[in-house]
């Protein structure tokens, strides 16, 4: 458990770093997705919009692009919090090309996909793969402001 919020930390630390922030986080409501959310705003300088959904609870990738096509089209920048199987399908679903996501998706990973036009249009292999993390590949990072 010590070690999920430490990776979830770390992974805020990292998405503090990303332009754009989410404007919009839709979570879980289970315990540990919770948990996740907490360790992650944390680390941010400004809350997002949270929305907490019991529907996200182990739910299908199907069922999280149907979440996903109901965003109001003025998200601009969205953070999905979930669970998988599900979360790690939908990501490998959604990027034109999967690349090293189709590998694994642990948890605490973060998909960064970058999709244009309307989220009610969203579909299978229109987003672009910008960045893939896991807390192991933030730890073997170097610190570019290391000496």
């Amino acid at each position: 458990m010590k070690r999920g919020r430490k990776a979830a930390a770390a992974m805020g630390g990292y998405l503090a770093e990303l332009e754009p922030l989410p404007a919009l986080v839709l979570c879980s409501t289970s315990l540990r997705t919770r948990e996740t959310l907490d360790a992650i705003l944390s680390e941010l300088d400004t809350e997002p919009q949270l929305l907490f959904e019991d529907a996200l609870y182990l739910a299908s990738a199907n069922r999280l692009l149907d979440r996903l096509q109901r965003l109001p089209e003025q998200a601009a920048s969205v953070l999905l919090i979930g669970h998988n199987p599900g979360l790690h399908q939908l990501a490998v679903s959604l990027a034109s090309d999967a690349g090293e996501l189709a590998d694994g998706f642990p948890t605490a990973a973060l998909a960064v996909l970058s999709v244009s036009g309307r989220w009610s249009a969203l579909r299978p292999h229109q987003a672009k793969l910008v960045d893939f993390k896991t807390p192991k590949s933030l730890s073997r990072d170097p610190d570019p402001d290391a000496d």
